[in-house]
């Protein structure tokens, strides 16, 4: 990247805890940190004090000179973007950027993402493809490759620069309707047939329809584990939902998870301080949608006093009867939307979480995906979610 000169967060690599304190006083908090080989983002944390950090690096298990703890400054409320790409080492095709629903923080492979991008701009959505084309070219990469990137403060940086295949690749192939597979198998196989580059053929194409990913997690097994996401990836499969509307393909993807949004009933808001200025327009728009509103206490002061007028307080679980947790039981709560922040918030707000999964109701632990289902339950009230069409007529020209 530096060769290229291309954005990267700022980042630094350390064996001890001194060092670690080191980095953290030039980068500042809050940081990413992990292990130096990683799948999935196993051991992958947001730490946000020299507290945190040091109990991190005191737990990591072998780390050594060779193999050491990979320190980033994280990039908060950023928005995260990928692309899939193939290249022969000369010529490079991407076909599509993928725009994560969820901002930075939450594990590729966890987050749901649409084709083509809604809120990225034309300028930032070309600075991704220029970067993919350089950085597949330097790397003289003979098949398939996925970057991810963050884009923050007007600024595209590198995520991440993978030389192989992603899960993304049927995704991209259904949305774009190209055969990357069989493309990068072309390509792998020229020295033994001969023939040549499929790849300076391919042309980008206007997609007119939207595609959905969504992650299928199996939370619903295990009631008494924390669904909160983070770094670490925890979903075990993904859904794609079409449509020629994004509202619509995001709540045709949510009820291929089995996670069906509702279109009416009770919106429970929980959220912590840094969320709450876009949290009244949120609320607002479920008010608009006839949805009533119940909020915590610090949250319900909030939006009373934004203008949120259909709004009830609701105790805590410590506070009082009955209280949250009597509500998603009684199937009161149609919706949770519950954003902690920090490690004590996030612990001290899992019964709500768990709650929600053990009862079967749908649940966002961002604002971002918050978002997103608002504009599937405004698109599924006025749209018509059970037109199916096949991929051969959303491809037909």
């Amino acid at each position: 990247m530096e060769l290229l000169q291309i954005p990267m967060p700022e980042s630094g690599m350390a064996t001890t805890v001194e060092e670690a304190l080191v980095i953290a006083k030039r980068i500042s908090y809050p940081l990413m940190v992990r292990p130096s080989y990683v799948l999935g983002g196993r051991g992958m944390e947001v730490v946000y004090d020299d507290e945190s950090l040091i109990t991190y690096m005191t737990q990591a298990v072998g780390v050594t000179p060779e193999r050491p703890i990979l320190i980033d400054r994280f990039l908060q409320n950023a928005l995260e973007a990928e692309a899939d790409a193939v290249s022969d080492g000369l010529d490079v095709f991407v076909p599509a950027v993928m725009e994560h629903i969820e901002l930075a923080g939450v594990h590729s492979g966890d987050s749901a993402c649409v084709i083509p991008s809604i809120h990225i701009s034309k300028e930032h959505l070309d600075t991704i493809v220029d970067y993919t084309t350089r950085i597949a070219k330097e790397m003289n990469v003979c098949g398939l490759m996925n970057m991810q990137y963050a884009i923050a403060d007007d600024t595209v940086y590198v995520l991440e620069a993978n030389p192989r295949a992603s899960r993304t690749v049927p995704l991209v192939s259904k949305v774009c309707n190209i055969q990357m597979v069989k493309a990068a198998t072309e390509l792998i196989t020229i020295p033994f047939t001969g023939r040549p580059s499929p790849v300076r053929d391919l042309t980008r194409k206007e997609i007119k329809h939207y595609g959905v990913k969504e992650a299928v997690f199996p939370f619903n097994m295990f009631h008494e584990v924390d669904p909160l996401l983070g770094p670490e990836m925890r979903s075990t499969g993904e859904v794609l939902g079409l449509s020629d509307d994004f509202g619509i393909a995001f709540y045709k993807a949510q009820e291929a998870t089995q996670t069906k949004l509702p279109t009416q009933g009770t919106v429970l808001i929980s959220i912590n301080d840094s969320d709450k200025k876009d949290a009244a327009q949120i609320a607002k728009d479920f008010e608009k949608l006839g949805f009533t509103i119940v909020a915590t206490r610090g949250t319900y002061r909030h939006l009373a006093e934004c203008g949120v007028s259909n709004i009830k307080e609701i105790f805590k679980i410590n506070e009082g009867r009955p209280h949250i947790a009597d509500a998603i039981t009684n199937k009161e709560i149609q919706i949770v939307i519950n954003t902690p922040m920090g490690k004590d918030s996030a612990i001290d707000d899992s019964y709500i979480r768990k709650a929600a999964i053990k009862n079967r109701i749908c649940y966002m632990t961002t604002l971002a995906a918050a978002k997103a289902a608002v504009q599937g339950i405004a698109s599924a009230k006025t749209g018509d979610v059970k037109a199916v069409k096949s991929l051969q007529q959303y491809h037909k020209l």
